[in-house]
């Protein structure tokens, strides 16, 4: 497969990547493995970790802490986007890859690697996000895919990794597939594969059940400035902070579970379950305030293009030019989302009750009123009713005629 002297391998401490380290240096020729962590918010201490990969044989381990680049640059786009990958997914787990790969990149850079690593399936979608992603910011570069290379099971792997001291991470006890950060949780894999089965609670973490959430609704404000989500309840929050403090409100609410079949990249649909419990609050209040904000012809057109966006994002197309020009519409049209939302959290619903913006809303009350202070001019319906139905009025007269 080639000798190579030094290689970035993208490091997460589960079994691929773990058996990865090995693999490369003994069927890759590679002579030094350096692992790269990234800290994403997901909560896990990042030591254990770094233990890890230097006992399965990585020279070092580098262990970043990207959590606010993530929410900042990834994550707030992705909600002035009101991204949902075929209407429900909120791209938590999707809007972090690009991310990683930059780094990946910048690391090789830093460190005169010949190539970078992953350990992503053949079948899966980080695959496709990691190689896009690195290909379009260092084309040169070499990319490794050992799991795409071995031809073993699960199993296999395991028992792989065992002799070179790499414990096993997955038990019987605990068959799924997980993915954290600080935008929540994918789960798949183990019993979930049966796309009837309920999935058991187990598998949920930053959610709560709808019977142990709390019997009384919670009324919370969200505001936000140019599109991004400043504030809860009138406190202004970094980034950071207002993720963590959405994912606490709504997720102690059962609100931001999502079980859907969803169609892969590679062509196979796949059952997934999601806990994106902030991330999916702030999309429906984003979503919200546009609909006050913009312009008819404005919100259609956005609304046409966020699904174009979700696309190239889960296909891995973050770094790509069409991205790019949506990204640029997509930004023009936020300096007038600027307003409040009002939502009730209640049993696993998340229910907008009221909206306001003091500067860019489009309702004009004694416009829109039925009221005695109502100044729309009723006289001027009639034609215009006669010119929007013109042309209809013509083809049936026509048709009639034949």
């Amino acid at each position: 497969m080639g000798n190579f002297r030094k290689v970035i391998l993208a490091y997460s401490g589960g079994v691929d990547t773990s058996a990865c380290i090995p693999y490369l240096k003994n069927e890759y020729g590679v002579d030094e493995v350096i692992a790269f962590a990234a800290d994403l918010g997901q909560g896990e201490e990042l030591e254990p970790i770094r233990e890890k990969a230097l006992l399965a044989g990585a020279s070092k381990c580098l262990v970043d802490n990207l959590i606010e680049p993530f929410i900042r640059d990834f994550a707030f786009p992705a909600i002035r986007a009101n991204a949902l990958y075929e209407g429900r997914y909120p791209l938590s787990t999707a809007l972090a890859r690009p991310l990683i790969a930059s780094r990946l990149v910048d690391i090789a850079s830093q460190h005169n690697a010949e190539a970078v690593a992953h350990g992503c399936t053949g079948k899966g979608n980080d695959q496709v996000r990691f190689d896009l992603a690195i290909a379009s910011l260092s084309p040169e570069l070499k990319i490794l895919t050992p799991a795409r290379k071995w031809s073993m099971s699960r199993e296999e792997l395991i028992i792989y990794g065992e002799k070179f001291g790499i414990p096993a991470p997955v038990s019987k006890k605990s068959p799924y597939s997980i993915d954290l950060n600080l935008l929540g949780r994918s789960v798949e894999a183990g019993p979930l594969e049966d796309p009837f089965s309920s999935p058991p609670e187990e598998v949920f973490q930053i959610t709560s059940s709808v019977e142990k959430s709390p019997e009384k609704p919670e009324e919370i404000e969200i505001c936000f400035e140019n599109g991004n989500p400043i504030s809860i309840n009138g406190i202004k929050l970094d980034p950071v902070s207002l993720i963590r403090k959405a994912n606490s409100l709504a997720g102690s609410h059962g609100f931001g579970r999502i079980d859907m079949i969803e169609n892969r990249v590679v062509g196979i649909k796949s059952r997934e379950i999601y806990e994106t419990p902030g991330l999916l609050l702030l999309i429906k209040c984003h979503q919200e305030l546009e609909s006050l904000t913009l312009s008819s012809d404005v919100l259609k057109t956005k609304m046409n293009l966020e699904r174009q966006w979700s696309d190239l994002v889960y296909q891995g197309f973050w770094f790509s030019p069409l991205k790019n020009a949506l990204d640029a519409f997509i930004d023009q049209t936020q300096s007038d989302v600027n307003g409040t939302v009002k939502v009730k959290l209640y049993k696993g619903n998340a229910n907008i009750i009221g909206r306001k913006s003091e500067s860019n809303s489009l309702y004009i009350s004694d416009i829109s009123t039925y009221s005695e202070e109502d100044k729309f001019d009723h006289k001027s319906a009639e034609g215009f009713i006669y010119i929007w139905g013109l042309a209809n009025r013509i083809w049936a007269s026509v048709k009639s005629k034949k």
